[in-house]
């Protein structure tokens, strides 16, 4: 069903955009980012934001603590390793960083550095554009573009043209609006709680989260960039930027139900949410 979502709905926008030509030029038309229902977008990277020049940088791994991705390891023969913050990272409040600190204490201890993904909880913003394992779809339609990530089928939707609500519920993916600004979708994020993390590294944030991402893509269509600003006054001393990358990929949308297959037989806990009694 949602590989025939992804299809009517970029059959709706491209429709939209060709019946418009009249009153608006092709460069003034905003862009399709999966043109058709195979065309989707894989993270570059080990799902970690980069640095904008300028900007104070992104959470990244402690210097004393190398990250050794499975892929390195494989390629190099090396022990894997788990992702362990720069707790110290000047921008961060200490109270964010005291809780760093204390997670990478028990990182270091055996527990598991889990992530959004890997305990099957959503991904949050800007957390969502890191997300790993699973392939990015976006269905256009006039009033609203819908983000599915195929990993556990996390789902964002971002209401184009509207105005945020005067007091928005918190909630796991915020109040998101958006509008096109040329070849770029704007979207501006706020009404997030303090459930999820910022990053892959476990940094936290508060409830006065206020995100705003610049999707666009680059180099002819191969590639999808965000640029990203954060700020939260009450976890970083001042606003930062960054940007995450995709690469264009052709596949068909498949489901992975997160929670019916994180199965470790080693006996790791994965953070993975677990009812004590059904619902019904």
């Amino acid at each position: 069903m949602r590989r025939s979502l992804v299809k009517q709905g970029t059959a709706l926008l491209v429709a939209m955009v060709g019946l418009g030509a009249t009153a608006v030029s092709a460069a003034d038309a905003p862009p399709v980012f999966s043109s058709t229902p195979q065309a989707a977008w894989v993270g570059i990277g080990i799902g970690a934001f980069f640095p904008v020049p300028g900007s104070p940088t992104p959470i990244g791994q402690d210097p004393a603590h190398r990250y050794i991705s499975n892929d390195e390891a494989t390629a190099t023969g090396q022990q894997p390793n788990q992702r362990i913050s720069d707790a110290g990272h000047p921008n961060l409040k200490q109270w964010a960083k005291d809780g760093m600190t204390k997670d990478n204490a028990e990182v270091l201890a055996g527990k598991f550095a889990f992530t959004a993904r890997s305990s099957c909880q959503p991904g949050g913003v800007p957390g969502f554009d890191v997300l790993l394992g699973g392939a990015l779809s976006i269905l256009q339609l006039p009033s609203e573009v819908t983000m599915i990530f195929s990993g556990n089928a996390e789902t964002r939707h971002i209401r184009l043209n509207a105005s945020h609500p005067a007091n928005p519920t918190p909630s796991w993916y915020g109040d998101s609006v958006g509008h096109y600004e040329g070849d770029t979708l704007v979207v501006d994020t706020i009404g997030l709680n303090d459930k999820t993390f910022i990053d892959n590294y476990r940094t936290p944030h508060t409830a006065k989260l206020h995100v705003t991402e610049r999707w666009r893509m680059i180099e002819g269509g191969k590639k999808l960039e965000i640029l990203l600003t954060l700020d939260d006054p009450d976890t970083f001393n001042q606003p930062w930027q960054a940007l995450r990358q995709y690469d264009r990929v052709n596949r068909n949308f498949s489901e992975d139900v997160c929670s019916e297959n994180n199965f470790n037989p080693f006996g790791i806990d994965y953070m993975t949410p677990v009812a004590d009694k059904p619902d019904f």
